[in-house]
């Protein structure tokens, strides 16, 4: 039975993704950072009547400390790991401008370094037994930024650049690494993320324009995160999987369009589409 490790398994695709390979007779080690919201995927699991197949650990993918806990209780040396999902992930909304340095590294301590911490923990385990997956759960903001999230952005543009680089490292230990890119996905990122606006922004107006027109955005496209978790269950289960996994209909038509049309008529369709021109600045 395979062994999988998932961080940020206390909803959305986190969640998703914990139940679908559990269904599919993994040994998933799903990890969250607080333990009091373990409710809803064990709900989940026990209407799948999955939940043998899942064990719950604390995981604090920003905090060194909790990464050396969870991997010294783990023991890979006497429960050997396949793979990895790394899901764990955070935002927060605001013009560059107004964010604080705290916001901005905040993003990019559980994005982008927490991934970093993690990986770097299991490599020598999964080198040593030559093979391992790694799937890294990016965005379609990762090749086509977007207003309002710029360290999101550049949190997942860090991490396709570096698990570029990575690849060429491990392939010769057959550790394999995959980038699923979604687009809006019904997840709690939307409504858990704080928001910055202060009253005296001159970006205000930007920003609540924005915060209706996403909405909006959401509402109407917006899939399930079972689609990201199918996905990551056919990357992780294919003997020769793809390097990126665009996945729901926004984000396969900026796969399709990155490196072809140019920056600036991507931005002219973004404004018109999110209806700059009725922001009354």
């Amino acid at each position: 039975m395979r062994t999988v490790l998932v961080t940020g398994a206390s909803s959305g695709i986190g969640l998703a993704t914990s139940v679908e390979l559990a269904k599919r007779n993994w040994t998933v080690l799903a990890t969250m950072r607080d333990l009091g919201k373990r409710g809803e995927l064990e709900r989940q699991l026990a209407a799948a009547d999955v939940g043998g197949n899942v064990r719950i650990h604390p995981l604090d993918v920003a905090d060194q400390s909790s990464i050396d806990q969870f991997f010294a209780n783990l023991e890979l040396s006497k429960q050997p790991l396949d793979a990895v999902v790394h899901n764990a992930g955070t935002a927060v909304g605001g013009a560059f401008e107004d964010l604080s340095d705290a916001d901005i590294r905040r993003v990019m301590e559980v994005n982008f370094f927490g991934v970093l911490a993690v990986t770097r923990r299991l490599l020598p385990a999964f080198r040593a037994q030559r093979h391992g997956r790694i799937v890294i759960i990016s965005s379609e903001t990762a090749y086509a930024g977007q207003p309002a999230i710029s360290p999101y952005c550049a949190s997942k543009w860090a991490l396709e650049g570096w698990a570029e680089s990575l690849c060429y490292e491990v392939a010769p230990f057959d550790v394999q690494i995959t980038l699923i890119e979604p687009g809006a996905f019904r997840t709690n990122i939307w409504t858990s993320s704080p928001r910055v606006v202060p009253n005296d922004s001159v970006y205000r107006p930007l920003l609540q324009h924005l915060e209706t027109a996403v909405h909006e955005h959401v509402e109407a496209t917006a899939g399930d995160p079972r689609e990201v978790a199918n996905a990551v269950a056919a990357a992780l289960q294919s003997p020769r999987p793809r390097f990126r996994y665009p996945v729901g209909f926004t984000a396969k038509m900026g796969h399709l369009m990155r490196g072809k049309v140019p920056s600036s008529l991507v931005r002219k369709i973004v404004r018109r589409y999110f209806g700059f021109s009725r922001i009354p600045w």
